[in-house]
């Protein structure tokens, strides 16, 4: 209820015999009274909004979703090998720090520089979230002099840093585990028992994939791609931790089918080529992430609805996906991930 509101309903309880108007006694009385009383209704509607995991935000959600025994999946380090080089026998030891143009990266193993001159140590980004997964080459300094060290790279991109798990992703492992039966070694169990890994971004149980004793959980990474090695590893040890003993349990990545776009499309004056395909990359991209492990094809019309939906295209022509004008079957094993955007 707004002040104005409030305001309307004191003042309608004074008789009409008295002066109500802007500037009155009674007004001036009743305005701050109407104020505080639009910051209770405030409170009291915040306090309704937490107390239920549908509108609950925050910690308010991490109280609510605890009473199910689920705990907000934290934002993790990426890590990366990183090639050291300089005066032979210099050491590197655990803690020494190497960097790129913004983030500072932590050496967890201790090494020494070999004949050439060179090491190669791994190294954990000091700031969490998928920051730090970055591009081959960006390490390229140390922030504090190492001696006998001269120079530092990357030959590989960082992975393995993930965001902290949001609001709705909570949310949704939340109502997950209140409306699936996840009863002991279920494949709904599995399922949760993965997703509760960071960096998950959901996951698939195939029972008996193998004959009696087996499971399979098939799993993508949280931006909804192909799940890295570390991420498979950690994966199944925790679902080795929880798992009914005698079952035989095998993790796996889901294999990425490539989605390829061909496309003439009617571009809006001033619009150019380089950016109608980074539009329309953006835009099916989001479609795929939405629609991984969640359909089991991908739609030749929703994918046309997604090139309309760009900025600065008003039609277009010559549709093709993966070659064909069909929709694009996906396996109980696959994630489809953008492949590439070709106009022609």
């Amino acid at each position: 209820m707004t002040q104005e509101e409030i305001l309307s309903r004191l003042l309608s309880d004074i008789s009409n015999e008295y002066d109500k108007t802007v500037g009155s006694f009674f007004y001036d009385v009743e305005k701050p009274v109407s104020e505080e009383l639009e910051a209770v209704y405030e409170k009291v509607t915040d306090i309704l909004k937490n107390g239920f995991a549908k509108t609950a935000e925050g910690k308010y959600l991490d109280n609510k979703v605890l009473e199910q025994g689920i705990t907000r999946k934290p934002a993790t380090s990426s890590t990366v090998t990183v090639k050291i080089s300089g005066t032979q026998n210099s050491g590197i030891s655990i803690g020494d720090k190497v960097a790129s143009d913004e983030l500072v990266f932590t050496v967890i193993e201790n090494a020494t520089l070999n004949e050439n001159g060179t090491a190669y140590v791994l190294a954990s980004c000091d700031t969490t979230g998928s920051i730090g997964n970055i591009p081959i080459g960006a390490i390229n300094k140390f922030p504090v002099t190492l001696p006998g060290l001269v120079a530092v790279t990357n030959e590989e991109a960082a992975t393995g840093g993930y965001d902290e798990e949001t609001d709705d992703e909570l949310r949704e492992r939340y109502f997950e585990k209140v409306y699936l039966p996840a009863t002991s070694g279920s494949k709904h169990h599995y399922v949760a028992w993965a997703k509760e890994v960071s960096g998950v971004g959901d996951a698939k149980c195939i029972p008996l994939w193998n004959g009696n004793g087996t499971v399979k959980v098939i799993i993508i990474n949280k931006d909804k791609g192909a799940a890295d090695t570390d991420l498979i590893d950690e994966v199944a040890s925790h679902i080795e931790d929880n798992r009914p003993i005698g079952a035989s349990v095998t993790v796996e990545s889901a294999i990425p089918l490539p989605i390829n776009i061909s496309v003439s499309p009617v571009l809006a004056s001033g619009v150019t080529e380089e950016t109608a395909i980074e539009q329309i990359s953006k835009t099916v991209s989001a479609f795929l992430q939405k629609s991984a492990f969640s359909s089991t094809y991908i739609s030749f019309a929703q994918i046309g609805g997604c090139i309309l939906n760009c900025d600065g295209i008003t039609d277009y022509t010559n549709l093709t996906i993966n070659g064909g004008t069909e929709n694009i079957e996906v396996s109980e094993t696959s994630v489809p991930v953008l492949g590439g955007v070709t106009i022609v």
